[in-house]
């Protein structure tokens, strides 16, 4: 499909006219007509610009759909994900992970990943199963990232969750108030200081962000993949270094640092 083709697509899945197109960006209508005809093409400028309003990357517009991937939400099944995770927790005998698992599950039932029809608790499940690939097993390390977000997310108390009290500490760092424009700074601030205290939660903390990252494509608009770039390059070689430093994190250090760093170059070029 040419550019005027994918224009017209995107801005009708989005109900926009091309006049609501046209104003967004300052221009006439006509040009916008002139567009999906295939008369002329947008500049540079224009197609950023356009790119932001339809919340997709230039590529969706200036490629032809015929060079265009199919792509997915979700890798793994996340029941076979939680089959996994018990069943290892059974055999190691890791009773808060037992107990986490199924409370995650129940609290976060429901709720979806941003901008997809993914289950939320595919996201815990992935911390976990992470963890677990890099040979970590850690009652409460899996125990907190299976609970990491139910406080944040799910209205939850930290006397509430069924787990022992250094399971609950590392929720309890790992769970960040919400922030608005003036004070957000501040608050990132003071909440990635507390999790350098902790060389647990800064390894949650990174696996989290892995995550997170890989789906940055679909989960948010670009203003917010560009905050999230410049985040994880401010707050992220400290944990790595936090990480790194605890001798039985050596090879999870050396793994989340390749990833982290390889999706930041990926998003750098794609975008």
């Amino acid at each position: 499909m040419s550019i005027g083709t994918n224009l017209r697509s995107l801005r009708e899945e989005r109900g926009l006219t091309q006049e609501q197109v046209a104003e967004a960006l300052g221009i006439t209508f006509q040009a916008v007509s002139s567009w999906e005809r295939d008369e002329y093409r947008p500049d540079t400028d224009k197609l950023i610009r356009l790119a932001e309003l339809f919340d997709v990357s230039v590529s969706a517009i200036a490629e032809e759909k015929h060079k265009a991937f199919k792509t997915k939400e979700a890798i793994y099944n996340w029941e076979h994900m939680k089959t996994y995770v018990k069943t290892t927790a059974k055999n190691y005998k890791l009773t808060n992970t037992l107990k986490a698992v199924d409370y995650a599950v129940q609290a976060h039932e429901g709720q979806k990943r941003k901008r997809s029809v993914v289950p939320y608790i595919y996201h815990p499940l992935n911390l976990a199963c992470h963890a677990l690939s890099m040979d970590i097993f850690e009652d409460e390390v899996l125990a907190a990232c299976m609970l990491h977000d139910v406080i944040e997310d799910c209205g939850r108390k930290l006397s509430d969750l069924p787990v022992n009290d250094e399971t609950k500490e590392l929720v309890r760092l790992l769970t960040c108030q919400k922030t608005t424009e003036s004070d957000r700074e501040q608050i990132l601030g003071k909440y990635y200081e507390g999790i350098l205290s902790n060389p647990k939660a800064a390894l949650i903390k990174c696996m989290d962000r892995c995550n997170n990252l890989t789906t940055m494509s679909w989960g948010l608009s670009r203003d917010k993949i560009y905050r999230m770039i410049n985040e994880t390059e401010k707050y992220y070689p400290k944990l790595l270094e936090t990480v790194k430093a605890t001798p039985e994190y050596n090879s999870a250090a050396w793994l989340l640092k390749y990833q982290i760093e390889s999706m930041l170059d990926i998003y750098k070029r794609l975008m």
